[in-house]
C-alpha cells in the first residue's frame, strides 16, 4: 500500500467533559503537527510526583478533518498509530474504530470502513495517562501516524519479512516472506515480484511467484533468494540491503511494498559468548528511556538518530530500550549507524508497580503487544536480543515461571532468529520472603520500603542478596526459559553461576554505572558474560534526582528523590541535551577506546559539607577550570586514565604524580588550590610520558556562540548554544538567561540545558543556561530560508544563523 505522512492538520486540547459543554463551557483546539507530547507543555505541580518529574495526569482530545478521494471508495485505507499514551481510543465519523492500552505499541485502524471517500470525515483520538508509571512518559499522539492505501488485494502494514539463513562467505539465502491480503469476495491471483538490491542500488536477486488468495482472505508467499558474496552487517559495518515487493496482474503493477533489512549471523554458547558473523562481540550497552530529553517524548527521526550516534561516539555499541518497545525511528537509526539492540516488551506482568499501569491490560492485550513488537523489529538487523520484562515481581514464583514460558515461547514463535532474555532483578524476585525475614528480625514489615530505596545500599549489599540460595532457587525457573539470562545488579552471580549453571550465558541488563570498572573486568573475563548495560546511556525526564550529589543538612534524610524543579534522573552518561559528562569519558578509557587522561573537577562551595552518593551517582564534578570567585579554594581534582601513574601540572608547574590504571580504579586523584590556568594530565606509561589532555580557564564571558546541526530529514536543525570569552572558550561559570527567536520557514520546537533542575519549561523562548551551554531545537514547517537569533541581555554579544532553504527532495523523503 502506499503510505504517506499523517502527521499534519491536527488538533488537541486537554479533554473535554460534554456536559459541561453542553452547558457552554468549552475548552478550545490548538493546532498542532505530529509528533506531539501533550504533557510536556503542562504545568509542573511542586507538589507532585517526582516518579513522573512532577508532571500532573491527564486526558487529551485530537482530531484531525480528512476527505479522501471519491476514488478510493473500494479501497483499502488504514491509519497506523506508531505510539499513543496512554489507553488510545480510536472514533471516525462518531463511530468507534478501534484501541489500544498500552502506550508503547503500534496498531492500525481498517479505516475505510468509517470512511466516506469524497466526503469530508473526522477522525478523533483520545488519551489518557496518570499513575501509570514509574517515569515521565509523555501523552498523547507522541510518535508519527501514517496512512496507507491500497487496492482490494494488496500487501498489508508490515506484510514484508526478510530474514537471511545458510550465510556462508559466497552466499547467502535470502527469504521473502510476503503477506497477500484480498478485500475481494472472489477468489484472486496475483504475481509476487521480489527484488533484492544494495547500497548501490545494484540488483543482487529477483524471483516471482503466483499467489492466489481467497475471497476476503490471505496467503502467504516465501521466496528464497540467493545472494552472491553478501556484505554482512555488524555494528562496525552497517551493510544494508533493501527488498522491494510488486503485486501485479497481466504485467500491470497494483501494488508496492519494500524493507531494509540486513544479513548477519548470530551464535550464543557459554564458551564464546555472542558472536555476530562469527567474531566474539562483547556488549557496551546503554540503558535509555524512549523521552527525547528537552522535546519530551516526542519522538522525532531526527532526534533518535541524534541520541544514537551520540551514544555511539561515546563508546557505546548496544542500546536497551527500557522498560518497553523501542520506536521505529530509533531502529532504524541504529540499523543504519551500527549499534545492537535489546528490545523490551514490558516493565510489568500481573504485578502491578503503579496503581493505574498497564498490568490491568497485561492478560488480555499481551500478546497482541508482543505480536507488535516483533512485527516491528522483524526487519531491523540490529535487534539481536527481545527482552520479555524488567525487574517482574513473579519472576521469583512458580506462576512467573509459566507465564516467563508464555512469553518466551510466544517471541519464538513469532521470529525464532533472535535470542530472548529478562531483566530479572534478583532482590525484587524475593521481596516478599525479604520482608518477612525483616519483620522476624524485628525491623517492621518492610511495606513501606520501595524497590529503589532498597537498591540505594551499597551494590555489595545487593550481591549478597542475589547471590543467596533463595534467590538461585526461586529464580531458576524463570531463567531457565531464557536463551540469555538477564540480570538487573546482579554482577555477583556471573563467576558463581559458571558453576552452577554451566550452560547459561548472562547479560548485565541493567548495572550502576558506578561499578562499570569492576562490571567491565568481568565481562571481559569471562567469556558466558556477553556484556554490561549501563543506567543509563542518556539521562532522561523522571525518577528525578536518583543520580544527584546530595549534600544534605543536619537531621536531614538522605532521598533517591530530588525536590521540585529537579525534572531528570541526572544518572545518564550524557545529559538531557546530549553533553558528556565525566563519567562518559571515564567509562570510555575504562572500554578501552580512550588512552588521553581526562580531568573531572568537583564543584566548589561544598567543601565542608555530609557527601551523600547513590549507587547511580557519579561524583559532582565537571570538566572545567573555569572557577571564577573560588582563587585559592582547595579543589578535588579527578584524572581518569588507564596508565599506571598520571601527573598532574597547573600552567607547568608539577603538582604531584599519583598512581591510576585497573588498581586503581582508573583514578588518580588531587587536590588543588585554584587559580586561572591551564591544568595539564600527562599519562605515564613504564615510566615514560605518554598522551595527555588540558583544561584552560576562560577569561570574561563576552558573547554567545553557535553550532548549527541539520537533523538527517531536515525536519529538525539542532543549534548548541555556548557562553564563550573572546578566544571562544566556554565560560562554565557565566551562565545566562538566554532567548531563542525564529523567524522564517520554521519554529522554535524547545530550548533548554543540561541542568535537571531547571527553572523555566522548555517550550521556549527563554532558558538559563547550565555550566555555559544551552541547546534550541528548530522545526522546519517549509522549505524556505529561516534564522535564529539567540541573546542574553546586553552584557554579551548575541548571534544570528540563517538556516538554509530545504531541498524539495530531502523534504520529500520525509514524508
Amino acid at each position: 500500500m502506499k503510505r504517506t505522512a499523517f502527521n499534519d492538520g491536527w488538533q488537541f486540547r486537554p479533554k473535554q467533559n460534554p456536559f459541561a459543554e453542553l452547558g457552554g463551557v468549552s475548552i478550545p483546539y490548538a493546532d498542532v503537527t505530529l509528533p506531539h507530547d501533550a504533557l510536556i507543555h503542562e504545568q509542573r505541580d511542586p507538589d507532585g510526583e517526582g516518579a513522573v518529574a512532577y508532571f500532573p495526569g491527564g486526558a487529551y482530545q485530537y482530531r484531525r478533518t480528512f476527505t479522501p478521494a471519491a476514488d478510493l471508495e473500494g479501497q483499502r485505507i488504514v491509519l497506523e498509530f506508531e505510539g499513543v499514551y496512554r489507553d488510545a481510543t480510536v472514533h471516525i465519523n462518531g463511530a468507534f474504530a478501534g484501541q489500544r492500552p498500552y502506550g508503547y505499541s503500534g496498531f492500525t485502524i481498517d479505516a475505510d470502513r468509517f470512511l466516506r471517500p469524497g466526503e469530508e470525515n473526522l477522525i478523533e483520538v483520545e488519551s489518557r495517562h496518570g499513575g501509570d508509571s514509574r517515569w515521565y512518559t509523555g501523552a498523547g499522539i507522541y510518535r508519527d501516524v501514517w496512512l496507507h492505501v491500497g487496492p482490494a488485494v494488496h500487501i498489508p502494514v508490515d506484510g514484508v519479512r526478510v530474514s537471511a539463513t545458510d550465510i556462508e562467505p559466497d552466499g547467502a539465502v535470502v527469504e521473502v516472506d510476503v503477506v497477500v491480503a484480498s478485500m475481494s469476495n472472489r477468489l484472486e491471483t496475483v504475481d509476487v515480484a521480489v527484488a533484492l538490491t544494495d547500497t548501490a542500488g545494484a540488483t543482487v536477486a529477483r524471483g516471482t511467484v503466483p499467489v492466489t488468495v481467497d475471497a476476503n482472505g490471505r496467503s502467504r508467499s516465501r521466496q528464497r533468494l540467493y545472494v552472491r558474496s553478501p556484505q554482512l552487517w555488524s555494528a562496525e559495518n552497517p551493510t544494508l540491503y533493501s527488498a522491494t515487493v510488486e503485486l501485479t496482474v497481466a504485467g500491470a503493477t497494483i501494488d508496492v511494498a519494500s524493507a531494509f533489512f540486513g544479513i548477519r549471523t548470530l551464535q550464543v554458547d557459554p564458551v564464546h559468548g555472542l558472536r555476530v558473523n562469527g567474531e566474539v562481540v562483547k556488549l557496551r550497552g546503554a540503558c535509555v528511556h524512549h523521552d527525547n530529553g528537552i522535546l519530551g517524548a516526542a519522538t522525532f527521526a531526527d532526534a533518535e538518530e541524534r541520541r544514537v550516534r551520540l551514544l555511539k561516539d561515546a563508546g557505546f555499541n548496544a542500546i536497551r530500550s527500557s522498560h518497553n518497545p523501542m520506536s521505529v525511528a530509533m531502529l532504524e537509526a541504529c540499523d543504519r549507524l551500527g549499534v545492537y539492540v535489546m528490545d523490551e516488551t514490558f516493565d510489568m506482568w500481573t504485578s502491578n508497580k503503579m496503581p493505574h499501569d498497564y498490568s490491568l491490560h497485561f492478560t488480555e492485550w499481551w500478546e497482541r503487544d508482543v505480536e507488535a513488537m516483533v512485527a516491528k523489529d522483524f526487519n531491523h538487523p540490529s535487534v539481536i536480543v527481545y527482552s520479555i520484562g524488567n525487574e517482574i515481581p513473579e519472576t521469583g514464583s512458580p506462576a512467573g515461571g509459566l507465564m516467563g514460558r508464555a512469553l518466551a515461547e510466544k517471541v519464538r514463535a513469532l521470529d525464532p532468529t533472535r535470542y530472548v532474555t529478562n531483566a530479572v532483578n534478583g532482590m525484587l524476585a524475593v521481596m516478599d520472603d525479604i520482608k518477612k525475614l525483616a519483620a522476624q528480625h524485628g525491623q517492621g514489615n518492610g511495606d513501606a520500603a520501595g524497590i529503589n530505596t532498597l537498591m540505594a545500599g551499597p551494590g555489595e549489599f545487593m550481591n549478597q542478596i542475589g547471590m543467596s540460595p533463595m534467590v538461585t532457587e526461586k529464580t531458576a525457573e524463570s531463567f531457565g526459559v531464557l536463551d540469555i539470562a538477564g540480570m538487573n545488579y546482579l554482577d555477583g552471580r556471573y563467576v558463581m553461576d559458571k558453576e552452577l549453571f554451566p550452560h547459561r550465558v548472562i547479560v548485565g541488563t541493567e548495572t550502576f554505572p558506578t561499578r562499570i570498572d569492576h562490571n567491565w573486568a568481568l565481562v571481559t573475563e569471562n567469556a558466558h558474560v556477553i556484556g554490561d548495560f549501563t543506567w543509563t546511556g542518556f539521562d532522561y525526564l523522571g525518577e528525578v534526582g536518583i543520580g544527584r550529589a546530595h549534600h544534605p543538612s543536619e537531621g536531614e534524610t538522605p532521598s533517591l528523590s530530588g525536590p521540585y524543579p529537579w525534572i531528570a534522573a541526572w544518572c545518564g552518561d550524557l545529559d538531557l541535551i546530549g553533553g558528556r559528562r565525566p563519567a562518559s569519558f571515564y567509562r570510555e578509557i575504562v572500554f578501552g577506546l580512550r588512552k588521553s587522561p581526562y580531568i573531572a573537577v568537583s564543584r566548589p562551595g561544598h567543601e565542608d559539607a555530609t557527601f551523600y552518593a547513590g549507587p547511580w551517582t557519579w561524583s559532582d564534578s565537571i570538566g572545567s577550570w573555569t572557577w571564577t570567585g573560588h582563587e585559592g579554594t582547595p579543589l578535588a581534582v579527578e584524572v581518569y586514565s588507564d596508565a599506571e601513574e598520571v601527573e598532574l601540572a597547573l600552567d607547568g608547574d608539577v603538582i604531584g604524580t599519583v598512581a591510576a590504571g585497573a588498581d586503581n580504579r582508573f583514578t588518580a586523584e588531587f587536590t588543588v588550590a585554584y587559580r586561572p590556568g591551564e591544568l595539564t594530565a600527562t599519562a605515564i606509561r613504564q615510566g615514560e610520558r605518554a598522551e595527555t589532555f588540558s583544561l584552560s580557564s576562560a577569561g570574561d564571558a563576552s558573547r554567545l556562540e553557535m553550532r548549527v546541526e541539520d537533523g538527517p530529514s531536515g525536519e529538525l536543525v539542532f543549534i548548541e548554544i555556548a557562553v564563550v570569552d573572546a578566544d571562544g572558550r566556554v565560560n562554565t561559570g557565566a551562565d545566562r538567561l538566554i532567548e531563542v527567536r525564529v523567524h522564517g520557514d520554521a519554529v522554535l520546537a524547545a530550548v533548554g540545558s543540561g541542568d535537571p533542575a531547571p527553572t523555566h519549561g522548555y517550550d521556549g523562548p527563554e532558558q538559563q543556561s547550565f555550566d555555559g551551554l544551552a541547546l534550541a531545537v528548530v522545526r522546519r514547517t517549509g522549505l524556505g530560508a529561516a534564522s535564529v537569533t539567540v541573546s542574553a541581555g546586553d552584557m554579551i554579544a548575541s548571534a544570528t544563523v540563517v538556516l538554509d532553504e530545504v531541498d524539495p527532495l530531502r523534504a520529500a523523503a520525509r514524508s
